[in-house]
């Protein structure tokens, strides 16, 4: 870990701590919630002793990274956190015009979203647990989560601004992250209100107690609220975006999820993967990989596994 370098760059407002390691083409890893670039470390390392520059910056609210206005979160659209992404990549590699990008849970949210406006910058992708799916036009997202899943489901729990922060503040963040990353059960995450999570998990053993003292610090200094605002913008995103209605993510592309990862057991996305719409919707997909054994996070729960399977797809271009 040592081996890996870290500064602040001047990027969209803010102050954005990056960390690089290794010399040769720019792999952009981008990081989900609860996370931080931390979570890419294994990766890093990995690409960077293969030829590669890694760089992996804590996104807009979350770790070092500052100058979000946390208490407005029309501030993290996704045009925002792309925009972010754009910057930072001309700071960081200005005679690159096309990197790679590697992107989990929220991460490949937003790389996604990258690729389909700006395939010009992204050589190629291999994004993890979380699919692209078309917009729905007739209801947005949050609705569509409270008529699935009813009021308890995490999405809905983390719109009302402060709500959901006073409760965690009782939790604690070692807590939350233990149960949060030790997560295993392929259905979805509920908070009932003033219950918590309704379970304890212990320390998952791919997490050492130094990871978690990392994680928890980090937490402890930035809070909740920039992670839980990327999804308090989902409805505005839905709204700005419907000139990309049914436009589709034309960049090669890899997607890898764990086989209980909970976003890969929710209803239809098994069939949606594997019987040909995500096909149709990321036309130059090349290739789906399911983890047997592995959940949500399998970039931390199976790093080398995951990271030969980035190297491999990489390599080819």
């Amino acid at each position: 870990m040592d081996k890996i370098q870290h500064k602040t760059v001047p990027v969209n407002g803010l102050q954005m701590h990056v960390a690089e390691v290794g010399e040769g083409p720019v792999v952009l890893f981008v990081h989900g919630f609860p996370e931080l670039w931390y979570s890419w470390r294994h990766q890093m390392l990995y690409m960077a002793a293969r030829g590669y520059r890694a760089v992996a910056p804590d996104m807009r609210g979350y770790g070092d990274t500052s100058g979000a206005p946390l208490d407005d979160p029309s501030k993290f659209t996704i045009y925002h956190l792309v925009g972010d992404l754009i910057l930072l990549l001309d700071a960081v590699a200005p005679n690159e015009d096309k990197v790679f990008v590697v992107g989990h849970d929220w991460g490949a949210y937003v790389a996604w979203s990258l690729c389909l406006y700006r395939p010009d910058r992204v050589k190629a992708l291999v994004n993890l647990s979380v699919v692209f799916t078309p917009r729905n036009p007739q209801k947005n997202p949050v609705e569509s989560c409270k008529s699935h899943y009813g009021d308890d489901h995490y999405i809905v729990r983390f719109q009302e601004p402060g709500e959901i922060e006073a409760e965690f503040s009782q939790i604690g963040w070692r807590e939350i992250l233990k149960n949060v990353f030790g997560y295993r059960n392929p259905a979805p995450m509920y908070f009932p209100k003033g219950k918590g999570f309704g379970f304890s998990s212990e320390r998952p053993s791919w997490l050492t107690e130094e990871d978690l003292d990392y994680y928890v610090k980090k937490f402890e200094q930035s809070g909740l609220t920039g992670g839980v605002n990327y999804y308090r913008a989902l409805n505005l995103n839905w709204e700005l975006t419907a000139a990309w209605h049914g436009a589709q993510v034309k960049v090669p592309t890899k997607f890898i999820v764990g086989e209980f990862d909970l976003m890969y057991h929710i209803p239809g996305i098994k069939d949606y993967v594997h019987c040909g719409g995500f096909h149709k919707c990321v036309p130059l997909l090349k290739e789906v990989v399911v983890v047997e054994g592995a959940a949500h996070y399998a970039n931390q729960e199976r790093p080398d596994e995951i990271s030969e399977h980035i190297y491999t797809f990489l390599q080819q271009f």
